[in-house]
């Protein structure tokens, strides 16, 4: 990357941060173009040469951070000999829910905005430095287990809203239980889900 790219992507950065900080701190209605381009310390009309408006920064925010997440988490289970696709399912949401839970301002930004259509579309549209997608990373998850699904992408949207709509309250608020007393069932949950769902592990009658 060139010094000008550099330097475009470091103000894409910029405002993405400076947006982050104020939708936590002043919330997405009360903050305005101008505060992200004050905090940032960027002119307003350079704004637009990245984000076609507020709600566009928004979920460009949603899609790289809940993306990071995930990848923050495929890293570490790289390291490991984990092949069955629900233990790596279980080993994922474990790393996601514990950097949640280090970090609860952005559960709670995660969890007031994200919606299927952001995720599904940074599944596809943010990519690692070596250009893979993530939903080229699930494809891969899937064929090292041996797994066969109808809809992969049913799968995959079942276990985001299971564990995205759990552990809100069992991390912030420990109601019903607090989250080491749900994981339990939670991968209890995804193993079911796997199994059920999965061909290859079906036998005909």
């Amino acid at each position: 990357m060139g010094k000008i790219e550099t330097k475009k992507e470091n103000k894409r950065k910029d405002l993405l941060n400076a947006a982050f900080d104020l939708f936590i701190t002043k919330g997405f209605h009360s903050t305005s173009i101008a505060d992200i381009v004050g905090k940032a310390g960027i002119a307003k009309g350079t704004f637009y040469l990245y984000f076609k408006d507020k709600t566009d920064i928004r979920n460009r925010l949603i899609s790289s951070k809940a993306t990071q997440l995930f990848r923050n988490a495929l890293v570490k289970l790289e390291q490991t000999e984990i092949t069955e696709l629900d233990e790596q399912f279980i080993f994922l949401t474990d790393e996601i829910l514990h950097s949640l839970e280090e970090d609860k301002s952005l559960l709670f930004f995660l969890s007031k905005h994200l919606s299927w259509g952001i995720f599904r579309s940074s599944m596809t549209e943010e990519k690692s430095p070596d250009g893979i997608s993530a939903r080229e990373i699930y494809k891969q998850m899937i064929a090292r287990s041996g797994c066969r699904f109808e809809d992969p992408e049913i799968i995959i949207y079942l276990i985001i809203e299971l564990v995205a709509g759990t552990s809100y309250n069992a991390i912030l608020y420990q109601d019903p239980a607090g989250i080491e007393e749900l994981k339990p069932y939670l991968h209890l949950l995804i193993r079911r889900i796997v199994k059920d769902f999965d061909h290859a592990g079906q036998t005909d009658v």
